[in-house]
């Protein structure tokens, strides 16, 4: 995206999630259980570095964590449903004739000099 203004960029990725928020809504039978996963999904992408649910609750505008636990713990969906649509998404957004998907598990670097039971060979690979 070579020479594309940042506002741009920044109204495509608000018009695409826009249109994961929608596809989201039938995973749910009830519209405010949809709006709280919605709200859930902001405050995971959002700028706070604890995603407590209290913090997430605060940027939805929520009085307490209780309509995005619910999302989690109480409301009823389907997991194979959500795979299913991340997978459609996937697919979708980045299928391409000769594309590669490289998907690497990543992990937090040692703050310290040591480690508890961290195997050398970690510490080679992360030059630490």
């Amino acid at each position: 995206m070579t020479g594309v203004a940042i506002e741009q960029v920044l109204e495509l990725w608000c018009v695409e999630l826009r249109q994961v928020k929608a596809d989201l809504q039938s995973l749910f039978a009830h519209p405010s259980v949809g709006a709280s996963a919605a709200a859930f999904l902001d405050g995971l992408l959002g700028p706070e570095r604890r995603k407590t649910g209290w913090m997430r609750a605060e940027a939805a505008g929520d009085p307490g964590p209780w309509h995005q636990q619910a999302v989690l713990g109480r409301s009823h969906w389907e997991a194979d449903a959500l795979r299913d649509l991340v997978r459609e998404y996937a697919l979708e957004a980045l299928a391409s004739p000769g594309a590669v998907l490289v998907i690497g598990e990543t992990g937090f670097l040692k703050q310290g000099q040591r480690s508890v039971n961290e195997p050398s060979a970690w510490r080679s690979r992360t030059r630490q």
